[in-house]
């Protein structure tokens, strides 16, 4: 299993990458925010620590675009910016056809956002890298979340979709054991999480 952070904070991942090789790292706007930087700065900036590495990083589209032609133009941009960052897309239906064209052009999507197995399909159906469900949300409303992430890994082994599985929203070391044990390949979170799951009780 691969561990990605989920943050904006430069310092905060190049102290990941060092201190145990996180292996890829998600944004979102609301991070970028909190760091205080303008946006095309903090994303230069993580371009810059996973330069000449495999590592991906995740950077998401304005979530306020809701449509085909607002959201791939500035995909295109984001892309444009490093080998290195794949493109988050909110699971929402004018997305797929944007994950369409962008995989034509060897532009890699995270379809982020996901609640539903019936969400995950379609978005490897329409050629998403990364599927993103999100389990925080749902375990704090009483859902089981193990069967959600085995349910998606199930349906992407049985089709032998491409797209990898990165369970979002991760909150404790409980909930990355219980995406391991359902065979997700990623996992990301804020250091927080991955620095209380390596603690000696």
């Amino acid at each position: 299993m691969q561990f990605f952070l989920d943050s904006a904070h430069v310092k905060e991942i190049a102290y990941a990458i060092d201190a145990f090789n996180i292996d890829g790292v998600t944004t979102n706007p609301r991070h970028i925010q909190a760091s205080g930087k303008p946006f095309m700065a903090v994303i230069r900036e993580i371009a810059k620590l996973v330069e000449g590495t495999s590592k991906t990083v995740s950077v998401e589209v304005n979530p306020h675009f809701m449509t085909y032609e607002e959201m791939l133009p500035e995909a295109e941009k984001l892309a444009a910016i490093s080998p290195n960052f794949v493109i988050k897309l909110q699971c929402v239906e004018p997305a797929f056809k944007v994950i369409e064209a962008l995989a034509k052009k060897d532009i890699r999507v995270n379809c982020t956002l996901i609640f539903s197995a019936m969400q995950a399909l379609q978005a490897m159906r329409s050629g998403a890298y990364y599927i993103s469900p999100f389990i925080g949300w749902k375990e704090t409303n009483g859902e089981e979340i193990r069967s959600f992430i085995e349910d998606i890994v199930t349906i992407r082994d049985n089709y032998d979709f491409d797209s990898q599985i990165i369970v979002a929203a991760v909150r404790n070391a409980r909930q990355v054991v219980d995406s391991a044990v359902a065979a997700a390949d990623i996992v990301t979170a804020g250091l927080a999480v991955y620095q209380e799951g390596f603690q000696h009780p």
